[in-house]
Protein backbone atom coordinates (compact mmCIF):
# COMPACT_ATOMS: atom_id res chain seq x y z
CA UNK A 1 0.00 0.00 0.00
CA UNK A 2 1.35 3.25 -0.89
CA UNK A 3 0.18 6.67 0.42
CA UNK A 4 0.51 10.17 -0.88
CA UNK A 5 -0.43 12.44 1.33
CA UNK A 6 -0.62 16.40 0.23
CA UNK A 7 -2.21 20.08 0.86
CA UNK A 8 0.31 21.82 3.52
CA UNK A 9 1.03 24.82 3.34
CA UNK A 10 2.34 28.32 5.35
CA UNK A 11 -1.16 29.65 6.73
CA UNK A 12 -1.39 32.12 9.39
CA UNK A 13 -3.31 31.91 13.01
CA UNK A 14 -6.90 31.10 12.88
CA UNK A 15 -6.77 29.76 9.13
CA UNK A 16 -7.63 26.28 7.82
CA UNK A 17 -5.97 23.76 5.57
CA UNK A 18 -7.09 20.56 3.75
CA UNK A 19 -4.77 17.65 3.49
CA UNK A 20 -5.13 15.11 1.67
CA UNK A 21 -3.87 11.46 1.60
CA UNK A 22 -4.81 8.81 -1.51
CA UNK A 23 -4.22 5.65 -1.22
CA UNK A 24 -2.77 2.72 -3.50
CA UNK A 25 -4.73 -0.13 -1.46
CA UNK A 26 -7.08 -2.53 -3.56
CA UNK A 27 -9.75 -2.43 -0.64
CA UNK A 28 -9.51 0.80 0.74
CA UNK A 29 -12.49 -0.21 2.93
CA UNK A 30 -10.17 -2.35 4.83
CA UNK A 31 -7.85 -0.04 6.28
CA UNK A 32 -8.27 1.87 9.06
CA UNK A 33 -6.67 5.79 8.80
CA UNK A 34 -5.11 8.36 10.91
CA UNK A 35 -3.03 11.22 10.49
CA UNK A 36 0.21 11.90 12.79
CA UNK A 37 2.47 14.88 13.44
CA UNK A 38 6.05 15.61 14.25
CA UNK A 39 6.96 18.97 14.85
CA UNK A 40 10.72 19.86 15.00
CA UNK A 41 12.41 18.12 18.02
CA UNK A 42 9.64 16.46 18.94
CA UNK A 43 8.03 12.70 18.83
CA UNK A 44 5.44 11.76 16.53
CA UNK A 45 2.02 12.34 17.77
CA UNK A 46 -1.56 11.25 17.11
CA UNK A 47 -4.16 13.68 15.66
CA UNK A 48 -6.68 11.88 14.21
CA UNK A 49 -7.96 8.19 13.29
CA UNK A 50 -11.09 6.55 11.12
CA UNK A 51 -12.68 3.38 10.69
CA UNK A 52 -12.18 1.58 7.76
CA UNK A 53 -15.91 1.89 7.33
CA UNK A 54 -15.49 5.73 7.68
CA UNK A 55 -18.26 5.44 10.76
CA UNK A 56 -15.98 5.83 13.51
CA UNK A 57 -13.58 8.68 14.07
CA UNK A 58 -10.98 9.07 17.27
CA UNK A 59 -8.88 12.58 17.97
CA UNK A 60 -6.59 13.71 20.40
CA UNK A 61 -7.33 16.13 22.24
CA UNK A 62 -5.34 18.67 21.65
CA UNK A 63 -7.50 19.31 17.91
CA UNK A 64 -10.98 18.36 19.01
CA UNK A 65 -13.60 20.29 18.25
CA UNK A 66 -10.99 21.58 15.19
CA UNK A 67 -9.99 19.09 13.13
CA UNK A 68 -12.45 16.38 11.37
CA UNK A 69 -11.37 13.69 9.16
CA UNK A 70 -13.65 11.93 6.66
CA UNK A 71 -12.66 8.59 4.29
CA UNK A 72 -13.86 8.56 0.43
CA UNK A 73 -13.40 4.57 -0.47
CA UNK A 74 -14.89 5.16 -3.63
CA UNK A 75 -12.02 7.81 -4.29
CA UNK A 76 -9.56 5.71 -2.04
CA UNK A 77 -8.59 9.36 -0.07
CA UNK A 78 -8.85 10.49 3.58
CA UNK A 79 -9.13 13.72 4.00
CA UNK A 80 -7.78 16.43 7.41
CA UNK A 81 -9.50 18.97 7.82
CA UNK A 82 -8.14 21.31 10.13
CA UNK A 83 -9.96 24.38 11.29
CA UNK A 84 -8.62 27.58 13.73
CA UNK A 85 -5.23 26.31 13.02
CA UNK A 86 -2.73 27.53 15.89
CA UNK A 87 0.99 28.08 16.15
CA UNK A 88 1.33 24.76 17.85
CA UNK A 89 -0.12 22.65 15.11
CA UNK A 90 2.52 23.51 13.15
CA UNK A 91 4.39 19.75 11.99
CA UNK A 92 4.85 17.57 9.43
CA UNK A 93 1.44 15.56 9.32
CA UNK A 94 2.11 11.62 8.12
CA UNK A 95 -1.19 9.53 7.04
CA UNK A 96 -0.99 6.44 8.05
CA UNK A 97 -2.60 2.91 7.68
CA UNK A 98 -3.10 0.05 8.99
CA UNK A 99 -5.04 -3.51 8.29
CA UNK A 100 -5.18 -5.10 11.32
CA UNK A 101 -6.55 -2.68 13.67
CA UNK A 102 -6.25 -2.80 17.80
CA UNK A 103 -8.53 -0.04 19.36
CA UNK A 104 -6.33 -0.44 22.31
CA UNK A 105 -2.69 0.86 20.18
CA UNK A 106 -4.53 3.16 17.78
CA UNK A 107 -2.48 6.38 19.12
CA UNK A 108 0.99 4.69 18.73
CA UNK A 109 3.07 5.09 15.51
CA UNK A 110 3.87 1.62 15.47
CA UNK A 111 0.32 0.43 15.53
CA UNK A 112 0.56 1.17 11.62
CA UNK A 113 2.32 -0.55 8.74
CA UNK A 114 2.00 1.88 6.17
CA UNK A 115 3.10 5.08 6.22
CA UNK A 116 2.54 8.72 3.55
CA UNK A 117 5.63 10.49 3.15
CA UNK A 118 4.54 13.99 4.95
CA UNK A 119 3.22 17.04 4.05
CA UNK A 120 4.00 20.01 6.10
CA UNK A 121 2.23 22.45 7.65
CA UNK A 122 3.89 25.66 9.43
CA UNK A 123 1.04 28.08 11.10
CA UNK A 124 2.40 31.80 11.71
CA UNK A 125 1.02 33.86 13.99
Amino acid sequence: VQLQASGGGLVRTGDYLRLSCAASARTFSNYFMAWFRQAPGKEREFVVAISGSGDNTYFADSVKGRFTISKDNAKKTVYLQMNSLKSEDTALYYCAATFAFQLAAMRAPTAYVYWGQGTEVTVSS
